[in-house]
């Protein structure tokens, strides 16, 4: 296990609830849910070519997950990012939630960048579609993420696709439940907002996963995989994303 791929996947999710998390919390009134949308997609795009070559910049645990299931990763590796994940999802929350309380007047207690339904949502979407929404959703970003990142794919131009599948995740799912797409995003932010961000919160765990795990299975359907080694696979992935 390579310690720098587990410190820029720590690195990578903290600088995306930071900064695109962040920009909901502390310019979503000036920039709207399309500057939100564009936000998170650009800052993945950024990390793409930053912490790409070094851990494959999943910074997601669902699309950890489905590298996981697609047999490109080890469960080894697989666990080290998962902790790097929520670790570095946590450190950008107490950031975000830092630079909050440094702006007059702004709530954060049940707030703060989180994602819900019903009353939380802003089209009061239930329960089910919210989950089948963040399902979709994140069903999307992991089979884009998985495709571009395949041997098989044109090289150089990965991060251009992924950031703009994150932007379109967006753009469709702030109205409904603000959009989670990523455990590690989701669970930071909750942990200090409280309340019924928190109370919400296990299907914003728990759908992304299975989108995740659904998006691996499509996966080896369309882009099957040759039977190598996990690490061979890995170190492939990583100079695919390079």
């Amino acid at each position: 296990m390579d310690k720098r791929a587990v410190v820029g996947e720590f690195l990578g999710t903290l600088l995306l609830v930071l900064l695109a998390v962040g920009a909901a919390v502390l310019a979503g009134d000036a920039i709207g849910s399309v500057g939100i949308a564009l936000a998170f997609g650009f800052v993945l795009l950024a990390l793409a070519y930053a912490i790409g070559p070094i851990s494959g910049c999943h910074v997601n645990p669902a699309v950890t997950l489905g590298f996981l299931l697609a047999r490109r990763i080890d469960g080894r590796t697989a666990v080290s990012y998962w902790v790097a994940q929520v670790l570095g999802g946590i450190a950008g929350a107490a950031l975000v939630l830092l630079l909050a309380k440094q702006v007059p007047g702004l709530e954060t207690h049940g707030k703060l960048g989180t994602n819900g339904w019903g009353d939380r949502s802003q089209v009061h979407i239930n329960a089910g579609g919210a989950f089948l929404t963040e399902v979709v959703l994140t069903f999307l970003l992991v089979y884009v993420v998985l495709a571009v990142t395949h041997r098989l794919a044109a090289t150089g131009f990965d991060g251009l696709p992924i950031g703009m599948a994150l932007v379109v995740v967006h753009l469709v799912g702030i109205p409904l439940t603000g959009t989670s797409v990523n455990p590690a995003r989701s669970l930071g932010p909750a942990l200090f907002a409280g309340g019924p961000a928190l109370s919400q919160l296990w299907l914003f765990l728990l759908a992304p996963l299975l989108g995740g795990a659904l998006a691996a299975g499509m996966h080896l359907l369309t882009h099957p995989q040759p039977n190598l080694p996990a690490a061979e696979a890995l170190a492939t992935d990583a100079r695919v994303a390079a």
